[in-house]
């Protein structure tokens, strides 16, 4: 598979790219972003990271799966070419793998996307098995996983013992040896993350992983700049959009305050006498 077509991704045409050309994805929530980013993706990510990037949650467990179909859904009227993955939400997955059915059976039909998301390593397993053979699309996600962000004391590098790494590397193996299409390796040592990528069979998509990976995920909004000053290490700003903003803002109230804002050019005129 090219670069590169107009004709759209599938879960196996990613699944076919293990040690091709890289995977490129970012997160998407909204119609006109996921417009954009569609030209440019391989993937689009629906993440439950909307619940900091969009609403100002601390952390993604207040997610819902009403607000992830919404999200999926404007983004979905606008992708024509990249593969669209929903995260199942907090919650939603987790009890077992029937519940797991059924959220991810709502998610398709509601939104019409292509694949879903779920966090978790070995304990996870058979519910990714139980969704593949039931012809859910699996997109696996270990090392940091931001749902156990209470169990893991925090958004802390995963890897970094012998002990952890093994853990890690046997999440991977399992998630993809149950059936994934892929999966995201998240926050974890650089040579933690390129030897996951040479063990297992499914691509990897690193994020504050490896250049070694099979593909990169960024949080769009990170990568755009529109978060101010906060930026995590792994994230590496293409744009400063959120000082475009704050000038383009800075300029609209200053011309509406001295009432240059509208101008002739901006409002209607009555109809000239006949």
């Amino acid at each position: 598979m090219g670069m590169k077509t107009d004709k759209p991704v599938t879960t196996r045409d990613i699944r076919a790219r293990k040690g091709g050309t890289p995977l490129v994805t970012l997160t998407a929530y909204t119609a006109p972003v996921a417009e954009i980013l569609d030209r440019h993706c391989d993937l689009l990510l629906v993440g439950d990271s909307l619940g900091m990037v969009i609403y100002g949650m601390d952390t993604t467990l207040g997610v819902t799966m009403d607000m992830m179909i919404a999200h999926t859904t404007a983004v979905m009227r606008k992708a024509r070419r990249a593969c669209v993955v929903m995260d199942l939400p907090f919650g939603s997955y987790q009890e077992s793998p029937e519940q797991a059915f059924r959220n991810s059976a709502r998610a398709m039909a509601e939104t019409g996307c292509h694949a879903v998301k779920i966090e978790g390593g070995t304990e996870m397993a058979e519910t990714v098995d139980f969704l593949v053979r039931r012809g859910i699309p699996v997109l696996g996600h270990v090392g940091l996983t931001p749902q156990a962000v209470n169990t893991m004391g925090g958004f802390r590098t995963q890897g970094r013992s012998g002990p952890e790494a093994e853990r890690i590397l046997a999440d991977a193996a399992a998630i993809s040896e149950a059936g994934a299409f892929a999966v995201v390796v998240e926050g974890v040592v650089e040579s933690l993350a390129a030897e996951i990528t040479q063990r297992i069979a499914v691509p990897t998509i690193g994020i504050g992983a490896s250049a070694a990976c099979d593909g990169q995920v960024l949080v769009v909004d990170d990568m755009l700049g529109l978060f101010g000053d906060i930026s995590p290490k792994f994230v590496k700003r293409y744009a400063s959009l959120s000082e475009e903003i704050d000038r383009a803002v800075a300029s609209y109230a200053d011309e509406v305050r001295e009432r240059s804002f509208p101008g002739e050019a901006h409002v209607f005129k009555p109809a000239p006498a006949s």
